[in-house]
């Protein structure tokens, strides 16, 4: 088992390039089985969520290949299979179930383990099953399994009771190759959405954004192969915000997209940091003492909820009392014991945190629980006197890719391990 091992830092400065979107690829790699040409996505990062799905596409039938050096993934979908039951690999990772929308509107028929991924709450999926309904489809669960069938899909209207990211994107997936029209209302609206609509629009696909949270997906017959180049990581680029805050760094992201973060940019003024946008990147540096600020997690253009454990790591350190709000997810303060561990003053009540900051933080041995919240043990650590041990960083590596590097360039004291390592030293 890897570890990190994090000591305290001084300021981070220096430039930090983002990887592709993890949260953009993954829904676009199975976006690539609703046509049988050749498909190239480039900026695909080497991520373990990322060679889970390749290895579910392969197992659909599909030829996918990924060149880690140039992060090119192609895929050549001429045979797709729609029973996918057995594939055991599914169930690890939620965003296997993005599958389902194209291989139901490809051949009419799947069937899908149901999924897991990190414990941060209920994550049903049955906005996702509401929708392929009302295109037509017949559903059915049994044994830990979602079937849908239909014999030909056909345009709907589709109201989501959340806009659920997962559920748009396999709705319009599904909808792509459907007869007639579909407007999906209350729909989600992330960068990531929009970058799955501009590559299935170069596919040959009529989807269109109306704005009020509206998606009409126009049903083609037929769409071809394409290239595309992901976003920039929205979530990736708050992670390094944060790093600049909490260690009174300055740092420039050279390929941030302002207007994906402009949340976490406006808490991060708050907090007494200053954030510059110019065509060069984002850059981020200290002004002044980190201060007490609120945040609510809300679907885009809110803040994000994927950003609300590494914005706490801030509030750890800063003057005075800080609140979260989490509307999205119900158990999204797995972060809070692991920092408590480490001198933080945190309590929470449902959806609800209070952090009072404090002087003074220490190195501790934690674990990351999920993805976010392991980075955000990495930022806070980065502020603790002493040394931090982190296990569990596969969780950390199913949505970074070589943090611990980016982060040493700027200046961190951090390191992977091997505990087999760790314990002969």
């Amino acid at each position: 088992m890897s570890l990190f091992i994090v000591k305290k830092s001084g300021p981070l400065s220096g430039e930090v390039t983002l990887s592709g979107a993890k949260n953009a690829v993954l829904p676009i790699l199975c976006a690539c089985l609703l046509t049988d040409e050749q498909c190239v996505i480039k900026g695909v990062p080497p991520l373990s969520d990322v060679f889970i799905l390749l290895d579910i596409i392969k197992k659909t039938g599909a030829k996918a290949e990924y060149n880690q050096i140039t992060q090119e993934v192609t895929i050549k979908a001429e045979y797709t299979a729609g029973d996918m039951s057995e594939e055991n690999e599914a169930v690890k990772m939620r965003a296997s179930f993005l599958v389902m929308g194209p291989l139901l509107s490809r051949n009419g028929f799947v069937k899908l383990p149901l999924p897991g991924g990190c414990p941060i709450g209920s994550r049903p999926v049955d906005l996702h099953l509401k929708g392929f309904e009302k295109l037509g489809a017949k559903i059915k669960q049994e044994f830990g399994a979602a079937e849908a069938k239909a014999s030909k899909l056909k345009g709907g209207h589709i109201y989501l009771d959340f806009p659920s990211v997962g559920a748009t994107e396999n709705i319009i997936m599904a909808a792509a190759l459907s007869e007639g029209v579909t407007v999906i209302e209350n729909a989600a609206l992330e960068p990531e959405i929009m970058d799955l609509i501009n590559f299935m629009n170069k596919m040959g696909a009529g989807v269109f954004c109306l704005g009020n949270g509206t998606i009409k997906v126009t049903g083609v017959k037929k769409l071809h192969g394409a290239e595309h180049t992901v976003i920039p990581d929205r979530i990736e680029a708050g992670t390094f915000m944060a790093a600049a805050a909490i260690t009174n760094g300055d740092i420039t992201i050279k390929n941030a997209v302002y207007g994906h973060i402009k949340p976490a940019a406006a808490k991060l003024e708050e907090c007494g940091m200053c954030v510059e946008n110019s065509p060069d990147g984002l850059r981020v540096y200290s002004v002044g003492k980190r201060k007490a600020f609120n945040i609510k997690t809300m679907p885009f253009p809110g803040f994000p909820t994927d950003m609300q454990a590494i914005f706490m790591s801030i509030m750890t350190i800063a003057k005075g009392t800080s609140m979260v709000t989490e509307t999205v997810f119900e158990n999204r303060f797995l972060q809070a014991s692991e920092m408590k561990r480490m001198g933080a003053d945190i309590k929470t009540d449902g959806r609800v945190a209070v952090v009072e900051g404090v002087k003074k933080l220490t190195g501790s041995k934690v674990k990351a629980p999920d993805l976010r919240a392991g980075a955000a043990l990495i930022i806070t650590a980065l502020a603790a006197e002493g040394s931090t041990e982190i296990g569990d960083i596969y969780h950390i590596e199913r949505g970074y890719s070589n943090i611990e590097q980016k982060l040493k360039a700027l200046g961190a004291d951090i390191q992977k391990v091997e505990e087999e390592n760790k314990k002969e030293e």
